[in-house]
């Protein structure tokens, strides 16, 4: 149940943020008056959630399609038919953010991996004399 609310809370993310960055500026929800900030915590939130709806993914994949969903929309903003402005730096806010927030998660799984292999390592060798 509390996976696929997970699901069902990500993509509804995914969808707002799609149709936030391809409706008139004037139109879109402005959370903050920065525009690289709005990216970040759009794509910050997006990755939280992608980490609770799909917790068995790497969170490496998770890094690389989130980041290209942000390259994508970026690409659609470039549309004429759009009447957006495509910048790359809103797609270096989105991949920073993305890294923030999988930064803690990496390290929690590093650390745990490390821990493992110390004590296996501890468990395999002979007591000293």
């Amino acid at each position: 149940m509390l996976a696929r609310l997970a699901k069902i809370a990500f993509f509804a993310a995914l969808v707002f943020t799609f149709y936030s960055a391809v409706i008139p500026p004037a139109q879109a929800l402005q959370l903050v008056p920065w525009d690289k900030a709005e990216h970040f915590i759009a794509f910050y939130a997006l990755t939280g959630l992608a980490a609770a709806a799909f917790p068995t993914r790497h969170v490496l994949l998770i890094a690389v399609l989130l980041s290209g969903f942000g390259a994508l929309i970026e690409v659609v903003q470039g549309l004429p038919i759009v009447h957006r402005d495509e910048d790359i730096w809103d797609w270096v806010a989105d991949t920073l953010a993305i890294a923030a927030a999988l930064a803690p998660m990496l390290l929690v799984e590093w650390r745990r991996q490390s821990s493992q292999v110390l004590r296996s390592e501890a468990e395999t060798k002979p007591p000293r004399s």
